[in-house]
């Protein structure tokens, strides 16, 4: 209960550009309408979308090695963890990163939130992971301990939310302000402002989000891929992908001027050569599909020269993520399936990512 009143009393949103966000008008649209999230009613009274996100996991990291452990694994600097500082400028308690092999290649994505309690003086963290590579990157973890004074254990008590906004944000809409209090976590998504909220928490996500409502799981991940966002395995599978041709700078994801870490080589060369001929793309299909969709590692050709433009990824129904050539993506693409069918393949550029990029 403590958890509901602390949430919903959160009625003032900060003014620092650094506390406040915005969905553009292109993406509320897509969540009212493109999706039919609520019915883009706003009579109906309800203004965020909680999704539970069952298929992501939580690891706990805590102990006085904790930071430099984990800033030697991830591509990103951490995020704040301990009791508030009183600082004018709060600092981040979130931040996206991926975990990589030595040759660079990405194994693991993460959402990483620092936990405002400490034992001892020690920080704590938790790791947002793909449920279905827990196991692997608790033993990832365990492999670089040696003799760090670091524990490692998962949270299973602790379930995932994504929380988003149901039509465009007006003075009406119920705003939300960054918590972290007890066992419940309300953080803004560090990826990108158009994924809204993580909500970390044993109770129910829609209860403690004033005019929340509990939403579809597709429909998130339909979102997600309109985006252009990877999250799990089957968009990143692990030991395959790499970490700027999945956009991680877009994101948030990488710093080039934090210490070494596992992979860091080979990102570091990519990025200062400024070369990226490839990149992950959100796709949008159109014609019959087969009924178990497009096989991850499709081939998409060049339809007027029958050249391979790259590798569908993954998806959900007629969008989802293609790895390309990004000299390829202006033109028509298609895909051929099992069935021997064509389906088209249409490119996009999302309109968040950066000018330079488009």
């Amino acid at each position: 209960m403590a958890a509901v009143a602390l949430l919903r009393g959160a009625a003032v949103v900060r003014r620092s550009p650094a506390w406040h966000w915005r969905l553009s008008g292109t993406a509320s649209h897509c969540l009212a309408r493109g999706f039919g999230l609520l019915g883009s009613n706003p009579a109906d009274g309800v203004a965020w979308t909680c999704f539970r996100l069952d298929g992501r996991a939580l690891v706990r990291v805590r102990g006085p090695d904790a930071a430099p452990f984990l800033l030697g694994l991830s591509t990103n600097e951490l995020p704040l963890s301990g009791p508030p500082t009183g600082a004018a400028q709060p600092s981040a308690r979130a931040a996206y990163a991926h975990f990589l092999n030595v040759q660079g290649r990405t194994l693991y994505d993460v959402i990483l939130y620092g936990l405002p309690e400490c034992t001892e003086g020690a920080p704590s963290f938790l790791l947002e992971c793909d449920s279905s590579v827990l196991g692997a990157l608790q033993k990832h973890l365990s492999m670089y301990k040696i003799r760090r004074k670091v524990t490692v254990e998962p949270s299973p008590e602790l379930h995932v939310w994504a929380v988003l906004p149901c039509v465009p944000q007006t003075s009406e809409t119920a705003p939300l302000e960054e918590r972290v209090e007890g066992t419940t976590m309300l953080i803004r998504d560090p990826r990108t402002a158009r994924m809204g909220w993580r909500l970390l928490t044993q109770d129910d996500g829609p209860a403690l989000v004033p005019r929340g409502q509990l939403g579809d799981l597709q429909d998130y991940h339909k979102y997600r891929y309109q985006q252009g966002i990877p999250e799990g395995a089957c968009d990143l599978p692990p030991g395959m992908a790499l970490p700027l041709e999945s956009n991680l700078v877009f994101m948030n994801g990488v710093s080039f001027t934090k210490g070494c870490y596992i992979g860091q080589e080979l990102t570091a060369r990519t990025h200062h050569t400024g070369v990226i001929r490839k990149r992950l793309f959100p796709v949008k299909l159109e014609g019959p599909l087969p009924a178990s969709g497009v096989s991850p590692g499709a081939v998409v050709t060049v339809t007027a020269t029958g050249r391979a433009a790259g590798k569908f990824r993954a998806g959900q129904g007629h969008v989802g993520l293609a790895l390309l050539r990004s000299e390829t993506i202006k033109g028509p693409l298609h895909i051929k399936t099992s069935e021997s069918q064509l389906v088209a393949v249409t490119a996009v550029v999302p309109d968040w990512w950066p000018t330079a990029a488009k």
